[in-house]
């Protein structure tokens, strides 16, 4: 299906017509903080594309990130986005970042917190409320992710957004702390949010998908204590991430982000071995829960993924057989205790 990373990328940021005519209602300039993550140079390409699609081609997309890769931030602003180097993390002023009436909040500390907790609650909730304070009249769409969830029946269906949190972890308490810290920017200045509880985006160079496919050719035994696992074409999360602008508010609006199906651990992988023709390992016992989300109001609004469990499969097998690029960043979805 993708011959090199240029494809992927081209159909990662092909806006549909639905996000487009969506954006052709709003106005302004959009600002992605953590522009330098996984998802943030596709997030702004999508944007970009989309913006011109919608004859917004006065409104700027600004990329905030250190951009410690000067390469990507390169590329970025040849697609006519604009690259803003700032330590989000460091001692400036934050009335240093760009003015907009759009935000998007993707920065986020997940792997390594468990040994420094400490930088878990800096990023994931004490960021968000000076971010916040930053643009209070802002719409504010923020990552969160569906870790605020505790482990659920595998046959529960999966946590709905309006189910108790119950996070497991430091890492999973932070992130519940900074959808707390947003939600009481709503509740005393009236700033509109919005929360998308996000798990697994799937890019092929990075995701679930490629963490079971990489073990499966490699000879490697897949975990399979955690059975079932969400994920979801990273094309449709972006799109969900700028349409969400639109529904942002006071009240803040909090929606699960995944696919459709859960996918089990051991099918997947199997599926790996007949695309490989090898005969996959694997190692536990499947348990009786797992980190599961319901995201069927989010399909009720947005419609759903555009490619399916079955065809992502075979895109990653296609990739990794290929030895195409992998980022070398594993997801470690099969954490059952909270510690990445």
């Amino acid at each position: 299906m993708f011959q090199n990373e240029e494809q992927l990328d081209d159909r990662l940021t092909t806006p549909s017509s639905a996000l487009t005519d969506g954006l052709r209602g709003g106005d302004g300039d959009i600002v992605i903080l953590g522009a330098g993550g996984k998802m943030g140079p596709t997030l702004c390409r999508l944007a970009r594309r989309a913006l011109d699609a919608a004859g917004r081609t006065g409104d700027r997309v600004l990329a905030v990130s250190r951009w410690s890769n000067a390469a990507a931030a390169r590329a970025l602003a040849e697609q006519k986005i604009d690259t803003v180097a700032f330590d989000l993390l460091g001692e400036a002023d934050l009335a240093g970042l760009p003015d907009a009436p759009n935000v998007v909040f993707m920065v986020g500390a997940k792997f390594g917190t468990t040994a420094r907790p400490d930088l878990a609650w800096a990023v994931n909730a004490a960021l968000p409320d000076r971010i916040a304070r930053r643009y209070p009249d802002a719409r504010i769409v923020a990552l969160s992710t569906g870790n605020v969830y505790p482990l659920v029946p595998v046959a529960s269906g999966g946590s709905r957004e309006t189910d108790a949190p119950g996070p497991v972890g430091e890492y999973a308490m932070s992130c519940l702390g900074r959808e707390r810290v947003l939600s009481h920017a709503a509740a005393t200045r009236g700033t509109a949010i919005a929360l998308l509880r996000l798990n697994y985006a799937i890019d092929l160079r990075y995701g679930v998908l490629a963490d079971i496919g990489a073990q499966v050719l490699a000879g490697e035994p897949v975990d399979i204590r955690t059975p079932l696992v969400n994920v979801v074409w990273q094309g449709y999360a972006n799109e969900v991430i700028l349409r969400a602008l639109g529904h942002a508010a006071p009240e803040p609006f909090v929606l699960n982000l995944t696919g459709p199906e859960y996918a089990s651990v051991r099918a997947v992988a199997m599926r790996f071995g007949e695309r490989f023709g090898v005969q996959p390992a694997f190692a536990g016992e499947e348990g009786p829960t797992a980190l599961l989300s319901d995201a069927a109001a989010c399909h009720r609004l947005f419609g759903y993924p555009p490619v399916s469990l079955g065809t992502l499969i075979d895109w990653q097998a296609d990739w990794l057989a290929a030895g195409l690029p992998l980022l070398g960043k594993p997801t470690k979805f099969t954490s059952r205790d909270g510690s990445f």
